[in-house]
């Protein structure tokens, strides 16, 4: 049994993942902003009140967590807001700080509060989009989205760096176009789908393999 931290749980592939990892027999700790009936039916430790944009919020978690081993961190939570070339304006730029702070630093500070926590052999999880490689980048637009998933790419890869000498494993996921709230119902698969994807990538997740960046679906993506 792994004790599994994983933030943006109170819907969508958040909720899903704490489903499926509290079926299979793991302990997990289900972090959100504001818990749902749906995370509350889960059975599941429901810490709320985090906002991972806010590094107050972040310290009140780590806090309350002192002393408890985290042997995997699956950061999920997220926003989209699209912006379009041409109006781009100050309403816009505000929006795009937003992203900016949920999708790119809140990640990358949830794993430094919580890696003291983390032993040999714990690893990390950062749900991103494919929307945030360059080299797959063939339709434009979605300049805030995009930016802030390009940030919060280069950050797994260089925590990847960064926690290797302790045996902590980054993978960075792609959960798929899933039918979300955040989508408006638009996509291909479903919550259930993408997270037994996300949660077989990090089953397989080695050293070796750390600091890649896979859809969840199993395919190597490109950056």
């Amino acid at each position: 049994m792994q004790r599994i931290v994983i933030t943006g749980a109170n819907r969508g592939i958040g909720l899903e993942l704490v489903r499926q990892l509290q079926a299979r027999g793991d302990e997990v700790i289900a972090c959100c902003r504001r818990r749902s009936t749906e995370l509350e039916a889960t059975g599941a430790r429901i810490e709320d009140g985090l906002d991972v944009a806010d590094p107050g919020s972040i310290r009140g978690l780590r806090r309350r967590l002192d002393g408890q081993k985290v042997d995997m961190l699956l950061n999920v939570a997220g926003i989209m807001r699209l912006q379009q070339f041409g109006a781009i304006d100050d309403q816009a730029l505000e929006a795009m700080r937003e992203q900016y702070d949920v999708n790119a630093l809140g990640p990358l500070l949830m794993t430094q509060a919580l890696a003291d926590l983390m032993p040999d052999g714990a690893k990390v999880g950062i749900v991103t989009s494919r929307m945030g490689s360059i080299a797959d980048n063939t339709s434009g637009g979605s300049y805030g989205y995009r930016m802030s998933k390009v940030a919060v790419n280069m950050a797994g890869a260089s925590l990847a760096h960064d926690l290797r000498d302790r045996g902590i494993a980054v993978a960075v996921l792609h959960p798929g176009f899933v039918r979300t709230d955040m989508t408006e119902g638009r996509g291909m698969i479903d919550p259930p789908e993408s997270a037994a994807g996300l949660i077989a990538r990090m089953d397989e997740l080695t050293m070796e393999s750390s600091g890649g960046f896979w859809h969840t679906n199993g395919e190597r993506l490109p950056w």
